[in-house]
């Protein structure tokens, strides 16, 4: 039997207020970076800003009538899961590909956030979360004079498609297990097991990039989709299941790595930290996002705790109207 690797992350706390009570953070200035959307192929702009303590992630769409349209970053306003995340306010203005900044964000602990896109789509970067990690430590972070809270698990949440599984369960902290089966002879089985904080998302899943196969993007280009796809964002399996890209894999488990980076960027989407195990098998945005949406539906699983409780927890992603809607 194949046994998942473990990734086991330190579990010391540097951003503790004088109570022990881990604080929100921000970042130090203003930082932007300029990309094509995986999808449209489109050039984009975007700008992250810092925001006051209790704001949570937003975006803010500046290339629209009026200049500031907001959309949270929040389970509840995802409205699209194919090939990607996607969320959209209530007039219907979307962000998509959202979910390899939002991993960034998880990781690097940014609580609050402004982010000022001049389109409908995250630039895609190199295919990872590890641009927008480079941009967050190139701004710095600041420490805010406000504590954090966690969604800590209290019973299992289960949600399953096919053979399609994601589960929520209580833990003593933040850990992703997660196995993809693939019948292509380049993926097969891969398994990976990680408790997650700052340092070790950096260092072990940041780099993971998305992949792809040959036939797959030949069909999305011809539906219109994936014209800013390249061997410079994506890892693709050509149909001799082969990888084309030159420089080959960065990780001989990249594919379950990207995963787990996926799975950190959606989850990131609760509210609040989550104090919990994630198990998947063979998920992705959809099962994630349905996942979280079991989770709030049954007010005897979780209960709001101080992030304190955990010893490695991320960031929570959500505005301050949405907290006050489930707190």
């Amino acid at each position: 039997m194949y046994e998942p690797k473990s990734l086991v992350e330190d579990t010391s706390q540097a951003s503790r207020t004088s109570g022990g009570q881990p604080r929100q953070r921000t970042l130090k200035s203003a930082i932007n970076c300029t990309g094509i959307g995986l999808h449209s192929g489109k050039k984009v702009t975007m700008t992250l800003r810092p925001a006051a303590p209790d704001t949570g992630i937003v975006f803010r769409r500046i290339d629209l009538a009026g200049g500031g349209a907001e959309i949270p970053a929040h389970w509840s306003r995802v409205n699209d899961t194919r090939l990607c995340t996607c969320v959209a306010n209530s007039e219907g203005v979307a962000v998509r590909t959202i979910e390899h900044l939002m991993a960034a964000l998880a990781g690097q602990r940014i609580d609050n956030l402004k982010i000022d896109i001049n389109g409908p789509e995250v630039p895609i970067m190199d295919g990872s979360a590890a641009p927008f990690v480079f941009l967050i430590d190139c701004a710095g972070v600041v420490e805010q004079d406000r504590p954090r809270k966690a969604i800590k698990i209290l019973k299992t949440i289960t949600v399953e498609d096919g053979g399609r599984v994601a589960t929520l369960t209580p833990d003593s902290g933040f850990a992703i297990d997660f196995a993809i089966d693939f019948a292509n002879e380049a993926i097969r089985r891969q398994e990976l097991s990680v408790q997650l904080a700052g340092p070790r998302f950096k260092a072990e899943i940041a780099r993971a990039r998305t992949f792809g196969f040959e036939h797959e993007v030949i069909a999305l280009r011809a539906a219109g989709l994936a014209k800013g796809g390249s061997l410079d964002n994506a890892v693709v399996v050509g149909v001799d299941n082969t990888i084309l890209n030159e420089d080959g894999l960065r990780y001989d488990d990249e594919f379950v790595r990207h995963k787990v980076l996926d799975a950190v960027g959606d989850l990131y989407l609760a509210g609040y930290p989550i104090l919990g195990r994630f198990q998947a098998h063979c998920s992705g945005h959809a099962m994630n996002n349905r996942v979280l949406a079991a989770l709030f539906a049954d007010p005897d699983a979780w209960c709001l705790v101080p992030a304190s409780e955990s010893a490695a927890l991320p960031a929570p992603a959500m505005t301050a109207p949405a907290r006050r809607a489930i707190a």
